[in-house]
């Protein structure tokens, strides 16, 4: 789904240049090799909703995309980046954004070191943007590592309780988010009313992005994707449709002998179209409406360029589902 048609900020593709820019800039190193590695996902494009709601946030609130604000964009960009160097060892991907991952391409410890100087390189900026910015970028990036430990501890489990779920996510996927928001806030000079009305938008639109990213896994094909499809089943990561099918009568008994641990393929694409089938899409699709709408009340005050469109934003992304 594509962020600059379900987010039309006034200026965007100027905007999207800068950011483009900007991150080629910030990982260019006296290594041309290093270089490579930390901008091979950068070249290969990407939606770049982070660096795109922290844009929007600070225009929501009345304030400009100065330089400053490209920049602290772009340092929760390159974060995610680095996050995903880094995923990609573990589940040990061979693609990402449709093209060979890093890990594939050069092994896992140039992705491991690549990741990580994605990551020095994202702190460097929020340094330069002051201490308030760097040491929220620093707590982000420890509650990302908590989210993906709790997701790691909770894996085949079948009884994995829904709270589990919305405390990963709320870590490992919303608290970035959040903290594009509150970035663009801060580094925009919004107001510290405005600033915390962002970061709880962030934290709901977060929660409404995974679902809708689980749903995805579920529903849309590998080319779709740009990865396989139903990673999550075979990673045994249950999501939210898949809890929301566990617990229905009858077909839960049966996803449940069938899931617990690994799976090939074949299991996985009969499990997948057994969660597609119960009802448990639906019912997840019903809770990220109530998340979206704790996000449009959280900006509702707001009255610069964008705001509206944030506020219904969270609802735009649900209405692109193809279910």
């Amino acid at each position: 789904m594509n962020v600059a048609v379900l987010l039309p900020l006034p200026g965007l593709d100027v905007t999207r240049s800068r950011v483009e820019e900007e991150l080629r800039r910030s990982v260019s190193g006296e290594n041309p090799f290093l270089t490579e590695v930390a901008g091979h996902l950068i070249t290969a494009g990407g939606a770049r909703w982070r660096p795109t709601l922290a844009v929007a946030a600070a225009l929501a609130g009345g304030a400009a995309a100065t330089h400053e604000v490209i920049r602290g964009a772009c340092s929760v960009e390159l974060v995610h980046l680095g996050t995903l160097y880094h995923d990609d060892v573990i589940d040990e991907a061979t693609t990402r954004r449709q093209v060979q991952s890093v890990n594939a391409r050069w092994g896992n410890n140039v992705a491991i070191l690549g990741g990580d100087f994605l990551l020095a390189r994202a702190s460097e900026i929020a340094a330069s943007l002051g201490t308030e910015v760097a040491a929220l970028l620093a707590a982000t990036i420890g509650r990302l590592c908590e989210g993906e430990i709790s997701e790691l501890q909770t894996a085949f489990a079948v009884g994995r309780p829904e709270d589990a779920y919305f405390g990963s996510i709320a870590d490992k996927t919303s608290s970035l988010f959040s903290a594009a928001c509150r970035i663009g806030g801060i580094v925009g000079g919004l107001p510290r009313a405005q600033i915390d009305a962002l970061t709880g938008y962030g934290e709901a639109f977060g929660t409404v992005f995974q679902i809708v990213d689980d749903i995805k896994d579920l529903v849309l094909s590998e080319g779709e994707l740009g990865k396989p499809s139903g990673h999550d089943l075979v990673e045994g990561v249950y999501t939210l449709p898949v809890l929301r099918a566990l617990a229905m009568p009858g077909v839960g008994e049966e996803l449940a002998a069938l899931l617990g641990g690994p799976i090939a393929r074949p299991e996985a694409e009969k499990a997948r179209a057994m969660v597609v089938s119960s009802g448990g899409i639906e019912s997840a699709v019903s809770t990220a409406r109530q998340w979206a709408d704790r996000a449009a009340v959280a900006v509702e005050d707001l009255e610069g360029p964008a705001a509206a469109d944030l506020a219904g934003l969270g609802h735009t992304l649900l209405d692109q589902l193809p279910i």
